[in-house]
């Protein structure tokens, strides 16, 4: 936060040293990273990589304590479907995807497919295996609950008039169909509505799925996106089943790690990109490194930082451009990190499983970090837990992330937490937050097809190429990934390599 602040309200120095580079990346999250990625395995190593962070991973990153590494933001990767080509192609590259990266249901590494149990949800006093609740309902509700899943699996094959999947991954490769797109109108709730669906417990997986994914309540999501979290993945293994996860003690750390190995010492963190300038003959950018501030100088430069944080680095902006930038709000968020000297009393029901959701609380759950591990009777474990600050505006929602001491965040989490496990006070031997004022960008009605992220998305400048979730609408491992391999193979065919990639 502090880093960037003091971006924001920058004093510009003269540089002091000055340094060259062909591609200059701004931001060491998944898009930044892909995009180095792309370029070292299509043997272009000239490259640099800037993160303000001490650390890369941006919403991916994972921390490590003596009992477990554990995850600081996202946590696991649906099995990519045949859409997903670069991501089948990183986890190949990875070792975890065995085989054929394009066989329809290839085979994974099994330490990395989420153990059983996956997911319970706690109501009611009682943890329900799945995350769907099913306990106590009555026979209309069970029905219209088997009629979302048919739903959903319906709109997984269905296509639009131009041949392409209604709702893919990553999303610019579905369809442009204006009959499916008007679903951004609608917020998702109202979807529900209009199509029937009243049960309060589909309600409540539809604000969950939001809350989760993009930081929003379903009353304040595009339907569009709201339908697309359910139907775009259809990813299989021929050793898991569909809906089976990969995931690891870190969350998405080990996705980080293996970018970050590619793209090697040609990362340097701690590094805040102030101002970019176009020259004749390339690009220049102003860097503070603690206390200095250093030039780097480039033929290209990939902004893979968030899109709102462009206008302050570049003043010479277009117009339009800026305007799409700052046209999206961003959701806050809050992790926190509960290190456990043993594991805490369980309530009945369903046995402890790796993602632990609530009902009804403010807050989304917790992952188990050492759910992958398969060690039952070890000491101890870290609970990972998350909360969307979707209750109030997002401008509010970083206030009190500015303004609400550690404390009371901590006796928060605490209290809710202890509706489930009466003993995790006297367990707790740590307890860290993390404060993520602009975790991901909102998918609000409109925000998707409206013209202003597209335009982000479209952009064309002969220096600058633009890479980020952020030109999705949203915030998916998938969508950086993708995002940052399109700036790349933009600089590539710049250079006179070229390279395969899905259009």
């Amino acid at each position: 936060m502090a880093r960037g602040h003091r971006l924001r309200d920058a004093v510009l120095q003269p540089p002091t040293a000055t340094r060259q580079t062909g591609a200059l990346i701004v931001g060491g999250g998944i898009s930044g990273l892909s995009a180095g990625w792309w370029l070292a395995r299509h043997g272009y190593d000239d490259f640099t990589v800037l993160e303000m962070d001490d650390v890369p991973g941006g919403n991916s990153r994972g921390g490590q304590s003596p009992t477990t590494a554990y995850p600081w933001g996202a946590h696991y990767l649906p099995l990519p479907g045949p859409e997903a080509v670069l991501v089948r192609e990183l986890l190949a590259e990875l070792g975890v995807l065995q085989g054929n990266p394009s066989a329809p249901r290839p085979t994974y590494d099994e330490r990395y497919l989420c153990a059983t149990p996956q997911e319970r949800v706690y109501r009611d006093g009682l943890w329900e295996e799945g995350l769907l609740p099913h306990r106590g309902l009555n026979a209309g509700e069970r029905a219209q609950q088997q009629d979302f899943q048919a739903r959903m699996d319906e709109l997984k094959r269905l296509r639009g008039r131009d041949g392409r999947r209604v709702f893919a991954l990553p999303m610019a490769l579905s369809s442009a169909d204006a009959e499916w797109r008007a679903l951004d109108r609608l917020s998702f709730r109202q979807w529900l509505l209009d199509n029937g669906f009243t049960a309060p417990t589909l309600h409540w997986l539809a604000n969950y799925a939001c809350r989760d994914d993009y930081g929003c309540d379903y009353a304040q999501t595009s339907a569009w996106a709201g339908l697309h979290y359910f139907a775009c993945r259809n990813g299989e293994a021929g050793n898991a089943a569909s809906d089976t996860v990969l995931t690891a003690a870190d969350g998405n750390g080990w996705l980080v790690h293996g970018l970050a190995k590619v793209v090697g010492e040609r990362l340097a963190c701690g590094a805040a990109v102030v101002r970019i300038e176009e020259g004749t003959a390339g690009v220049s950018a102003d860097v503070l490194i603690g206390e200095r501030m250093v030039r780097y100088q480039a033929r290209q430069l990939i902004w893979a930082a968030p899109a709102f944080v462009l206008p302050h680095a570049w003043p010479e902006m277009p117009g339009e451009l800026k305007a799409a930038a700052s046209a999206g709000d961003y959701a806050p968020w809050l992790t926190a990190n509960l290190h456990l000297s043993s594991w805490p009393e369980e309530r009945y029901g369903a046995p402890p499983a790796w993602d632990n959701v609530f009902y009804d609380s403010p807050g989304l759950g917790y992952v188990t970090a050492s759910h992958q591990l398969m060690r039952r009777h070890q000491d101890g474990t870290v609970f990972t837990y998350y909360r969307a600050l979707n209750d109030v505006t997002p401008a509010e929602g970083r206030r009190l992330l500015l303004e609400t001491p550690r404390e009371a965040w901590a006796e928060g989490i605490l209290a809710e937490l202890e509706r489930a496990h009466p003993d995790i006070r006297r367990l707790v031997t740590r307890l860290d937050v993390f404060r993520n004022a602009h975790a991901m960008r909102r998918p609000v009605p409109g925000a998707l097809f409206d013209g202003q992220r597209e335009r982000l998305a479209n952009f064309r400048h002969p220096r600058i190429f633009l890479a980020h979730a952020d030109l999705s609408g949203f915030s998916l491992f998938e969508e950086a990934q993708y995002r940052g391999v399109v700036a790349a193979r933009r600089v590539l065919a710049q250079v006179g390599r070229t390279a395969q990639m899905p259009s």
